[in-house]
């Protein structure tokens, strides 16, 4: 029997269970009471899962600790946290009436985000099987994502539907009980299709800086301040605006490489991913 590591497995645990207290608490709650309170403290919940996600890999590579068993694990926890927990807690918020037209689209949009974040976490472990032994090819995923990340997708749907339920946007936009669900519907569709499609989106590791030391390090001190200011006071508007901003600059340096085409160099790390689907 292969050994099974415990530390990073405790920390993707500790993930685990921070993504099912979200789909458990949010279905303890009675429908339009406190949405915006549930939504905020389950998005402070969904970003400590994230960052649990990040660290049990780093640790289990730092201690070569890496196992098939990890690996499995760290797969199924993102699932039910990334693709499940966004779908319950927007339907729940939604508090649509049943049998309505709105509710079917609302439900099916859901549905079709959680089989795409699944259909995406497959895909992601397959290639990194084939990947195996073949530096090449491990280089290559260091720098990109084939379709959507999980997080990223599951970050921008909830930061979307926090948002909308934030005072200060209300205050601004009218948000009626038809308006906000055709909106996030049409998100949670957006999202899905973003997770399953061929296009490339870049990785952080991608991110190089060529400053001098004094330099970088007073901008990243700057960055902290107005990060920190801006999640303490503006934390919907700021979540959403990183999240989405990502998105929006994958799909333009994508954009940029379809008009540049196969022949030129432009943005070649952009360049979808041939469908490897055999019609037979």
């Amino acid at each position: 029997m292969k050994r099974v590591y415990l530390i990073p497995n405790v920390i993707t645990a500790f993930a685990l269970a921070c993504g099912l207290f979200v789909i458990f608490k949010v279905n303890m709650i009675e429908p339009g009471c406190g949405e915006y309170e549930v939504v905020y403290h389950s998005a402070l919940l969904l970003l400590v899962v994230a960052i649990a996600d990040f660290v049990d890999g780093a640790v289990a590579r730092a201690f070569h600790a890496e196992s098939e068993f990890g690996f499995i694990f760290d797969t199924l926890a993102d699932a039910i946290s990334f693709g499940v927990a966004p779908s319950v807690l927007l339907l729940k918020t939604l508090s649509l009436q049943q049998g309505t037209p709105l509710s079917f689209f609302a439900a099916t949009s859901c549905m079709v985000y959680s089989l795409c974040g699944v259909l995406r976490l497959v895909r992601f472990n397959v290639k990194t099987n084939e990947a195996k032994g073949n530096a090449a090819q491990m280089a290559e995923q260091k720098k990109h994502f084939t379709g959507l990340p999980i997080p990223a997708a599951a970050a921008a749907a909830v930061s979307a539907n926090l948002l909308y339920l934030w005072p200060v946007t209300r205050g601004y936009i009218e948000c009626t009980q038809i308006s906000r669900p055709i909106v996030l519907t049409v998100v949670m569709f957006i999202l899905g299709y973003l997770m399953v499609c061929r296009l490339k989106f870049p990785s952080l590791k991608m991110l190089h800086f060529r400053l001098h030391s004094f330099h970088l390090a007073f901008l990243t001190v700057i960055l902290a301040i107005l990060f920190l200011y801006g999640i303490l006071y503006f934390f919907p508007f700021v979540f959403a605006a990183i999240s989405w901003i990502y998105i929006i600059i994958a799909l333009v340096l994508s954009l940029i490489r379809l008009i540049a085409g196969k022949k030129s160099k432009t943005l070649e790390d952009f360049e979808p991913e041939p469908d490897d689907v055999d019609d037979k």
